[in-house]
């Protein structure tokens, strides 16, 4: 007799970048994304992407990207089985308006979310422009997320606008692949930690969940009433958090 293992997990995954070309084979990291859903999906009962899941994505009334097919297909197929998929936009991603909600059946989410999970109260965002002093970087997430700027180009045909959001994202990409920020900075420095401790003043926040830095954090604050979680990311890393109604653990995805 065959024993199902109880459906209690929920998974937390962010920066695969699909698309990002940095050995000549990107589809290689589509499919071991997939492979890591079709791991956690007896025991997953809600998945959340938090973010780049994509290194560029825009949506036209009728056209999407090209390729990812196999990871749609599978966020579909979560969907169909009664486990929900929750879809958060990134920095690179930022471009998804209705195609993953009807075509997937997808949640998504424009900006950060609380949630109560199992009794413990989560912050889930992407991390981008929390904390995050830069100007120019506050300008150009203004810029790409206003709806104006955001129709104009969409009256640019795709043969224009999608080849150069591919060389605009995978350049912004490769640029910070090895530098001094994809490194911890330390909890003082940390943007993601510090807009944690002082959003925690006043919100009884049990687990901070981000993506968008690239780096793995485990990292307890309030005298360890709240945790800041850090993903990682699916380009050489793998990996990916993991709640279980009582536990948050990252695990690195190995076959």
């Amino acid at each position: 007799m065959i024993v199902m293992e109880e459906k209690k997990k929920i998974y937390f995954a962010s920066d695969a970048h699909l698309g990002l070309d940095l050995d000549g084979h990107p589809i290689d990291r589509e499919k071991k994304l997939v492979r890591w859903m079709d791991r956690i999906k007896p025991t997953a009962k809600a998945v959340y992407f938090v973010g780049d899941m994509f290194d560029y994505w825009f949506e036209y009334r009728d056209v999407v990207p090209k390729g990812y097919t196999r990871f749609i297909g599978k966020m579909a197929e979560f969907v169909d089985s009664g486990i929900p998929v929750h879809l958060f936009i990134g920095n690179h991603d930022i471009w998804m308006f209705d195609y993953f909600q009807k075509e997937v059946g997808a949640t998504v989410y424009y900006d950060s979310l609380e949630v109560v999970l199992d009794g413990k109260n989560f912050y889930i965002a992407h991390g981008d422009g929390l904390g995050d002093p830069s100007l120019m970087f506050r300008f150009l997430r203004s810029f790409f997320r206003n709806k104006f700027c955001q129709r104009l180009y969409k009256t640019i045909h795709p043969r224009l606008t999608v080849p150069f959001g591919y060389a605009w994202s995978n350049h912004n990409r490769r640029k910070k692949i090895g530098s001094e920020g994809e490194n911890y900075l330390g909890e003082d420095k940390e943007y993601l930690v510090k807009f944690s401790k002082k959003y925690r003043l006043s919100h009884p926040i049990d687990y901070f969940v981000y993506g968008h830095r690239h780096i793995i954090l485990d990292l307890s604050i309030d005298n360890d009433k709240s945790r800041v979680i850090i993903l990682g990311d699916w380009i050489d890393k793998f990996s990916y958090g993991v709640w279980d109604g009582t536990l948050f653990s990252i695990e690195v995805f190995q076959e």
